[in-house]
C-alpha cells in the first residue's frame, strides 16, 4: 500500500513524534547518533538561523510512522543567472556531521524513498536536494539511486573519505595485530616517559554539574593548539559552541558522552570528545597544549581512550570525515561516504549539476595531462588573485 505522507514545518512537531522517531531507531542498526533528535534538535537550534525547515513524514496503512526524513532549505549560488533553492538534511552545512541518512524503519526502504521522491516531485519549492556523508551501508542508499535512475533525474553522486578501527577484544590483541611494532614500542614509551616526569591524571567527564568547565577546557585547548598555527579553530563559532552546550547534557544523561581530559599536577593539557552510540565510539573534536606538544599528550590520551573503550566493549572507532595520515598509525582503514545530490529533468537545477559536472570533469582532464609545471604556475596564478 502507498504510503501516506505529512510535512512537518517547525522543531515542536518533530519532537511530539520522538517516540515513533525513537522507534525506528532501535531497529534499525545502520543508523547512528547523528540520527538521534537529541544530535539533530541541538544542531537545528544553533544553526537554524536562515533555514527553512521541512520534514516529509510517512506512515503505513497501520498509521504507523515508518520514515522520517528532516530537511531544511536555503538558498545556493549556482554561477547562473539564478539563485537556487537547496534541500540539505539536517545536520548538514556546518561540517559538524556525518553518517546523515534517511530515518526509516527496516522494510519499508524501498516504499519510503519512492514516496519520498514523489513527495519531491510535487513540491514545487526546491531546485538542488543535497544529501551527503550517507554511508554505504546505508539501508535506503541502493533504493534511492535506483529510484531516481528510473525516474530519469539528473543526478551526481560523488565519494568523500571517511576512515575508522575495528576493535579487537582486547587491548593485547590490538597492540599486537592492529598496529606496527614502531607504533606500539611508541604508545609504551610516551606513556611511560609522561608518567615519570607529571603527575598525571587521565578521566572522563561523568558529572553534569562540571559539563561546563569541560567543555569550555575543550573549547579552550582547542583553539589554542590550532591559534598556534596561525589558524581561527573550530570552536571561533559560537553557534558550534552553542551546538555543544546544547547537546551535551542529553548526550551524558545516555551514555553517549566521551570526553576524556588528561592533567599534569592538576592543570588540563589534553582533550578528546566523542560520542558513544551502541558498539560505536565516533571520534569528533579534541585539543592540547602546544607547550606540551614535545610530551606528546594527545597521543597519550588517544591511547588510554582507545584501552578504555575497548575493554568496556566498544567494538569500532570511528575517525569520520577525512583521511589522515595520523589516523591510519593507530590502524584506520580507510572507506567512504556518499553524496547523492539530484534534480528534477530539464530544470533549473539539473542545469546547475550537470554544469558541475562538465567543470569537475574539466578539471580532472587538466590534471591528467597538463604538465606539471604548468598547473603550478596555474595554482600560483590562483593564490595571488585570492589575496587581491
Amino acid at each position: 500500500m502507498p504510503l501516506r505522507v505529512k510535512t512537518l514545518r517547525t522543531w515542536t512537531e518533530l519532537e511530539a513524534i520522538r517516540p515513533a522517531w525513537e522507534g525506528i531507531l532501535q531497529g534499525a542498526e545502520a543508523l547512528t547518533v547523528f540520527s538521534t533528535p537529541e544530535w539533530l534538535g541541538a544542531w537545528w537550534k544553533a544553526f537554524a538561523k536562515d533555514k527553512e525547515l521541512v520534514a516529509p513524514v510517512f506512515s503505513n496503512s497501520a498509521d504507523e510512522i515508518v520514515g522520517v526524513v528532516p530537511l531544511y532549505s536555503d538558498s545556493v549560488d549556482t554561477a547562473l543567472p539564478f539563485r537556487g533553492r537547496r534541500l540539505r538534511l539536517v545536520g548538514d552545512g556546518s561540517e559538524d556531521s556525518d553518517n546523515l541518512d534517511l530515518i526509516v524503519r527496516p522494510g519499508y526502504e524501498t516504499s519510503c524513498t519512492q514516496a519520498f521522491l514523489s513527495w519531491l516531485e510535487s513540491s514545487p519549492q526546491w531546485d538542488i536536494c543535497e544529501l551527503n556523508t550517507l554511508p554505504l551501508d546505508s539501508a535506503s542508499l541502493p533504493s534511492l539511486i535506483s529510484d531516481l535512475r528510473q525516474r530519469g533525474w539528473t543526478l551526481r553522486r560523488t565519494a568523500r573519505p571517511r576512515s575508522g578501527i575495528p576493535l579487537p577484544d582486547t587491548w593485547e590483541s590490538y597492540l599486537h595485530e592492529s598496529l606496527s611494532k614502531k607504533e606500539k614500542t611508541k604508545i609504551g614509551y610516551y606513556t611511560n616517559r609522561l608518567m615519570r616526569r607529571f603527575q598525571v591524571s587521565i578521566a572522563k567527564c561523568d558529572d553534569t554539574q562540571a559539563l561546563p568547565a569541560s567543555l569550555a577546557t575543550l573549547f579552550g585547548l582547542h583553539q589554542k593548539r590550532w591559534q598556534s598555527k596561525g589558524r581561527p579553530g573550530t570552536f571561533a563559532s559560537v553557534e558550534r559552541c552553542g551546538l555543544y552546550y546544547n547537546m551535551a547534557p542529553s548526550f551524558m544523561e545516555r551514555g553517549w558522552l566521551e570526553l576524556w581530559i588528561m592533567q599534569l599536577k592538576g592543570v588540563p593539557v589534553a582533550v578528546q570528545c566523542g560520542f558513544r552510540y551502541r558498539d560505536v565510539v565516533y571520534s569528533l573534536q579534541e585539543g592540547f597544549d602546544p607547550e606540551y606538544s614535545s610530551d606528546r599528550v594527545g597521543y597519550v590520551l588517544r591511547a588510554h581512550v582507545l584501552k578504555m573503550l575497548i575493554g568496556q566493549g566498544v567494538r569500532y572507532y570511528d575517525f569520520l570525515g577525512e583521511e589522515d595520515s595520523s589516523k591510519n598509525r593507530w590502524g584506520a582503514e580507510v572507506g567512504s561516504y556518499a553524496d547523492i545530490h539530484f534534480a528534477r529533468p530539464l530544470t533549473r537545477g539539473a542545469i546547475y549539476l550537470k554544469m558541475v559536472q562538465t567543470t569537475q570533469a574539466l578539471k580532472s582532464w587538466f590534471q591528467t595531462n597538463l604538465p606539471a609545471p604548468f598547473l603550478r604556475a596555474l595554482r600560483k596564478r590562483k593564490s595571488r588573485a585570492k589575496l587581491l
